[in-house]
């Protein structure tokens, strides 16, 4: 994928893009932008692929201004704007799905169809527990056991990784914390919005996610306007890691 820059309201944003065709915004889960993941590689062979990292993560800049999933929404509402993208299909995965849900209720004409992978950001629970376990207090070995479905074929081990992808590795975790610490991975006033999401809305999540319950999507679907679910078996929270070629055949025949 090809690298660039982009500054948008003084937020210098690194933006990854691929293909040629209709535009796709592509918007990263919580652990960083991955331009290895294979279903990218074949959403690129129809669509041209735009993929900013989030403020704060990979190689974007975080002004002290940005603390918050919805100060995103309004950058990559920009970032559109930018690219000249009057509508747009989006793919948006965990968080990613998060900031596509807060962007879709503030300007829904904006979007054509959106595809969530186990999105986060609205509390359908009791006040009193949490909707999504808290990976902060989790011991590192544990955290593999809720992302993947068989953790043994994506181990973990630091001492592998450059200084530099350390850094990256550790910066999108305390960006992360910084977005969802409190409330806990939510906005208590997006499931009030959700009723002015326009677009056709595909969630998807994998059966074995020990983030994202099936209850938990459910819930989260029923608030958005004609949504659809899918499970895709063998896969936990990270399936397009996982199960990129099932993820990727349901999320772009979605998309059509």
């Amino acid at each position: 994928m090809q690298r660039s820059t982009v500054t948008i309201a003084g937020c210098e944003l690194e933006v990854h893009e691929a293909g040629s065709g209709t535009p796709l915004l592509y918007l990263h889960p919580g652990g960083g932008f991955r331009p290895t993941d294979a279903f990218l590689a074949e959403a690129a062979k129809t669509r041209r692929v735009i993929a900013p990292s989030h403020p704060g993560f990979g190689g974007s800049a975080l002004p002290d201004w940005i603390d918050s999933v919805d100060d995103i929404a309004h950058i990559y509402l920009e970032l559109m704007d930018h690219y000249g993208l009057q509508k747009v299909d989006v793919i948006g995965c965990s968080i990613g799905g998060w900031i596509t849900m807060e962007m879709a209720t503030k300007a829904p004409e904006r979007f054509g169809k959106i595809a969530l992978m186990a999105p986060v950001g609205v509390k359908t629970g009791p006040a009193d527990q949490l909707d999504i376990p808290d990976i902060f207090v989790m011991a590192p070995p544990d955290l593999p056991k809720i992302m993947f479905h068989d953790p043994s074929k994506f181990p973990f081990d630091p001492s592998k990784m450059s200084d530099a992808e350390l850094a990256v590795h550790v910066r999108n975790r305390e960006t992360l914390a910084l977005l969802v610490w409190e409330p806990y991975m939510h906005n208590p006033k997006l499931k009030h919005r959700l009723q002015r999401v326009k677009s056709p809305t595909l969630f998807v999540r994998g059966a074995s996610d020990g983030l994202v319950s099936e209850k938990y999507m459910q819930a989260y679907a029923k608030l958005v306007p004609g949504a659809k679910t899918l499970t895709i078996p063998e896969a936990g929270h990270a399936l397009q890691q996982e199960q990129p070629q099932a993820f990727g055949k349901a999320v772009l025949e979605f998309l059509g």
